[in-house]
């Protein structure tokens, strides 16, 4: 549930001292962190119907326990880290029970894998991010901040790697692309989003 912090006009701690108190977020959201994904190279590149390029025997595990931030350069060992092709696109936050809805409507399983996306969420409406600033929060770490920039939408890939029809049922709950403003880790589990106004729980 959001709520405003007892102390009226909480500011966000961030993983750098030089974005301490910089941004003013006094909403709180209690998330999940459910996935985190790491991808050092493309997999779908070429066409669709080709398929996805397979997984190499020496590509570290897609799927980590935590993730290392760099302020104005994405996930660290990710395939877009410091990429000028994805200015204010670094990393992809999407909400799961946003994938759930597709997966119900079409009548499919979704591996929010397939996706593609970074940063996995529950409990609340990540599209509400999109020209946003907020942070995100583990516990026993410094938040960090995050400004949201365009919506994630789904490329044709989506028909053929998630399930068909995917491409047209994730417009406008395909997550959005942000770019770090500040260095910090991120964790599977709970953690805290803070934003400039009141954010709707996921569904």
């Amino acid at each position: 549930m959001t709520s405003v912090d007892d102390v009226a006009g909480a500011r966000a701690r961030v993983g750098s001292d030089e974005f301490a108190d910089s941004v003013d977020l006094p909403f709180r959201t209690d998330v999940e962190v459910a996935l985190l994904l790491v991808s050092r190279r493309h997999r779908y590149e070429g066409r669709p119907a080709d398929g996805a390029l397979p997984v190499r025997s020496e590509d570290p595990d897609e799927l980590r326990d935590r993730i290392e931030l760099r302020a104005g350069l994405g996930i660290v060992g990710d395939r877009y880290f410091a990429s000028r092709a994805h200015v204010h696109a670094s990393v992809t936050v999407i909400g799961l029970e946003s994938l759930e809805a597709v997966g119900a409507e079409l009548g499919a399983e979704v591996d929010p894998v397939a996706t593609r996306r970074n940063v996995f969420l529950r409990g609340a409406d990540v599209e509400a991010l999109r020209g946003e600033p907020f942070s995100l929060q583990s516990p026993g770490s410094g938040a960090v901040l995050f400004r949201g920039y365009r919506p994630a939408n789904p490329c044709a890939w989506m028909d053929h790697e998630v399930a068909p029809g995917a491409f047209r049922a994730m417009r406008g709950r395909g997550g959005v692309r942000c770019d770090p403003e500040s260095d910090g880790v991120l964790a599977l589990g709970p953690a805290v989003l803070r934003t400039t106004r009141p954010v709707a729980l996921g569904s």
